[in-house]
């Protein structure tokens, strides 16, 4: 194991990268994690994502912590049907993990599996699933502080919300009733022991109790859909949600209608709504067809399949998640109107 160790490290330091992915790669690492000198860091990469990992290393060698890289091709086949043993066990050990890796089609157990250790062992742990220069460029060199801020402003008020009702030109009108007993997350980029974060960070979520309504995504779908289709604009795919799940999908693109339906009828609560969300990292100005990001643009997002439960409260499970996201939403908050035009009304 000791070779794959430093094979790996060596890679990371060895790695040329452009210098413009400082930025993003001091945010992660100083005001998003926040890593000290006497921390342990597990960072997770894989080889399309080397470049970016390498400028992340280089942040965590100017901090002198201590870090174990892992390349994931060179400790299993991808795509990865488990977490290799490897990688859980240095998790254990670490207070802070980065994973930066482009997802592949069923891969989401393994993913599960690393949070999985991150909740129990409450890590400060950065998830930066499909991460690209485009990202490192745009949303990880946002001001944190401001979107967060703004992020408490907006939990503040959902918190003691009934009900949320989202509407978009494009056709979207879906309401969510609220269930008190759910919590609400704020994971704005700062990120804490008690609810790892995606970076860039940037939204507010919680499992809703029902959602009814239209959907018009002319945004993006997750998972591994995103990287297959992009940016909907042209394309946009339409679903009816009813009693918290999903009962129709159309979209001109038949393909994409299809991918969409099996994938959110994978297992008994995948066509279920486990996510309703709101994004706010206001340094975004549109859709790049990339979901890390977009579901931080300034907007209602929702997710079919697995609540977060561990974090939320909700007490089932599905094997799969997938985002949808939209674009210029107005939000009302019970009566009170938080967004016109995809233009939050309160002020950061």
């Amino acid at each position: 194991m000791k070779t794959v160790e430093t094979q790996t490290k060596r890679q990371l330091n060895g790695v040329p990268f452009d210098p413009e992915l400082t930025p993003g790669a001091r945010n992660a690492v100083r005001v998003c994690l926040r890593i000290q000198p006497s921390e342990k860091v597990t960072v997770i990469t894989d080889e399309v994502s080397l470049e970016i990992a390498a400028a992340i290393a280089r942040e965590l060698d100017e901090v002198s912590c201590r870090y174990t890289p892992w390349v994931l091709e060179d400790v299993a086949q991808r795509p990865l049907t488990d977490l290799p043993q490897a990688i859980c066990e240095d998790l254990e050990t670490s207070q802070v993990s980065i994973f930066a890796v482009q997802a592949q089609m069923n891969e989401l157990k393994s993913r599960m599996q690393m949070t999985d250790i991150v909740n129990r062992r409450k890590i400060r742990h950065a998830h930066m699933v499909n991460i690209n220069k485009q990202i490192m460029l745009e949303g990880m060199r946002a001001d944190f502080q401001k979107v967060d801020r703004l992020s408490a402003k907006v939990v503040e008020r959902v918190r003691v919300a009934k009900q949320i009702r989202a509407k978009t030109a494009a056709g979207t009108d879906l309401t969510a009733d609220l269930n008190p007993n759910y919590r609400w997350l704020k994971t704005s980029g700062i990120i804490s022991p008690e609810k790892w974060g995606n970076l860039p960070g940037g939204e507010i979520f919680t499992t809703p109790g029902e959602v009814n309504g239209t959907f018009v995504i002319d945004g993006v779908v997750g998972d591994y859909l995103c990287a297959k289709f992009g940016d909907l604009k042209q394309n946009p795919l339409t679903i009816q949600v009813k009693g918290n799940r999903v009962v129709e999908a159309h979209s001109s693109n038949q393909e994409l209608e299809e991918d969409f339906w099996k994938y959110t009828h994978t297992d008994e609560n995948s066509d279920r709504v486990g996510e309703f969300a709101i994004g706010t990292n206001i340094e975004l100005k549109d859709v790049i067809g990339q979901i890390l990001q977009d579901e931080k643009y300034p907007g209602v997002h929702i997710a079919f399949g697995n609540p977060y439960g561990a974090h939320t409260g909700a007490e089932w499970f599905s094997s799969t998640h997938i985002d949808v996201v939209g674009r210029n939403f107005d939000i009302w908050v019970d009566q009170e109107q938080i967004m016109r035009g995809g233009m939050f009304l309160i002020e950061a």
